[in-house]
């Protein structure tokens, strides 16, 4: 008999081609993803005379630049060039497009789950460091670098050392407010951003069985923060439900014969893991960001951190993110003034995210400026039927097209340097949503909180009967 598998090993072992004496392995791809910023890997395969070698499994997105106004004429030339690069290297190539004019356009870690592109057991890659997102199918999802994007387009693999394997298990419920984000940020910041560097993270416990997709694929998109390869959670019901009737699943009785090889995907019982973590999950509470790095994270009713509350090797970095984000140790994180807020990205811009941030919303005036990018088109409509855009909009929150915005600040949607923004997305570093910006990670209720108060709040004492 063999030894018990983790659904590492077993994803892995299914798609290795072969492995080197190095130890690294060779592993086909079932699906390849690409964006504006892939254009470098189409360059290196053209001067080379290579064509993609399998055009069916490469989807083009247009999502980092895509602008969330003024769409029918991009007014920035260097915006409308790369877009203009892609939509060129997808026509000479034969890939399958989402433009901005496709109704099912958006970033494309919230297209590829919504195409049913996605699907348990498969292997994605994408020139994105999100595309752990992917792994909340229980799917092997990973970032790659310019060269293995090239590498994949010529050849449909990819080289890759297999990570060791981490399972982080969240035991019994989660209190009201309290969201995935709020578990990403937790299990970062004690652990750090490097807790998990060096493995693959399998989320396992009753708290993370009670998430939906949306939940499972925000904790997965952060776990890149916290120094692991990928996240990935094992397929089940609710996986299955999330996934059937979609526009590239399974139909009829190959449906059913999926099913059945999908739920074989979980790791056997009694596999060993590399490392193990317990979380509690009473014990997490509604996680804000201070400083600028994912791990400079605290629940929100706590105080910031004196020099001697931070492990010496971490004190000058704290106090250079004090420094920076404007803030003093020992005062208190809730009631720090914003400038502005956002919700959107592909963290924390899904249908569900929206409907969190407009039950805050609803009947309440924001206090300060911001913007609502729902993670794709789809979700774009979908919030609309459901009447979510009237409700940000009649709370003073500008109700905008799909796309990256203001967490990549390369389409125009920027914070002003030295201004505060509370936001939905998943890097605080310094820059990220534009120069001398300062961010506050948090989940979109907790934005939607900010924005009602013109502060950072615990959005548990705003949502008092409405839950």
């Amino acid at each position: 008999m063999s030894a018990p598998k983790t659904m590492l090993e077993k994803l892995w072992t299914a798609h290795e081609v072969l492995q080197r004496a190095d130890g690294v392995s060779l592993l086909w791809v079932d699906r390849h993803l690409v964006h504006e910023g892939s254009h470098h890997a189409f360059a290196k395969i053209k001067e080379r005379g290579l064509p993609v070698a399998e055009p069916d499994l490469t989807f083009a997105v247009v999502d980092h630049y895509a602008p969330t106004r003024g769409r029918s004429r991009i007014a920035d030339r260097e915006i409308s060039r790369m877009i203009d690069t892609l939509r060129d290297n997808a026509a000479a190539n034969g890939l399958r497009i989402y433009d901005l004019d496709d109704p099912r356009q958006g970033i494309v870690h919230v297209v590829g789950p919504e195409e049913g592109l996605t699907l348990p057991g498969l292997l994605v890659n994408c020139g994105d460091s999100h595309t752990s997102t992917h792994g909340a199918f229980g799917t092997l999802a990973f970032g790659i670098g310019a060269t293995e994007v090239a590498h994949v387009l010529a050849t449909q693999t990819v080289w890759q050392r297999k990570p060791k394997s981490m399972r982080i298990t969240v035991e019994g419920s989660l209190g009201p407010g309290v969201s995935a984000k709020d578990i990403a940020l937790g299990w970062i910041a004690k652990l750090g951003t490097d807790g998990a560097q060096g493995h693959a993270v399998e989320y396992a416990g009753d708290a993370i069985r009670g998430l939906s997709m949306e939940g499972r694929m925000t904790l997965c998109n952060l776990s890149i923060e916290g120094g692991a390869r990928f996240g990935m959670i094992a397929p089940d019901e609710t996986t299955f439900a999330y996934i059937k009737g979609r526009r590239f699943a399974p139909k009829g009785t190959a449906w059913e014969t999926a099913c059945a090889d999908w739920r074989g995907l979980s790791g056997d019982e009694g596999a060993a893991f590399d490392r193990e973590v317990l979380l509690d999950a009473s014990a997490i509470a509604p996680t804000v960001t201070w400083g600028t790095s994912p791990e400079q994270a605290l629940p929100i009713t706590a105080s910031l951190p004196e020099a001697s509350d931070v492990p010496p090797a971490k004190a000058e970095a704290a106090r250079a993110a004090l420094e920076y984000m404007g803030l003093k140790a020992g005062q208190m994180l809730e009631g720090t003034v914003v400038d502005q807020v956002f919700i959107g990205s592909c963290t924390n811009g899904r249908i569900e995210d929206l409907r969190a941030a407009a039950q805050v919303l609803k009947g309440r005036k924001a206090k300060v400026p911001g913007m609502v990018s729902p993670g794709s088109a789809q979700v774009k409509a979908q919030a609309e039927a459901e009447g979510l855009d009237r409700i940000f909009t009649a709370a003073g929150l500008d109700w905008v097209a799909s796309g990256c915005s203001m967490c990549v600040g390369m389409n125009g949607d920027l914070v002003a340097e030295g201004k505060r923004c509370a936001s939905s997305t998943n890097r605080n570093f310094k820059g990220r949503q534009g120069r001398g910006a300062r961010t506050h990670l948090m989940s979109p209720a907790m934005v939607a909180a900010a924005a009602v108060t013109g502060t950072l709040t615990d959005v548990r004492n705003l949502l008092e009967g409405r839950v």
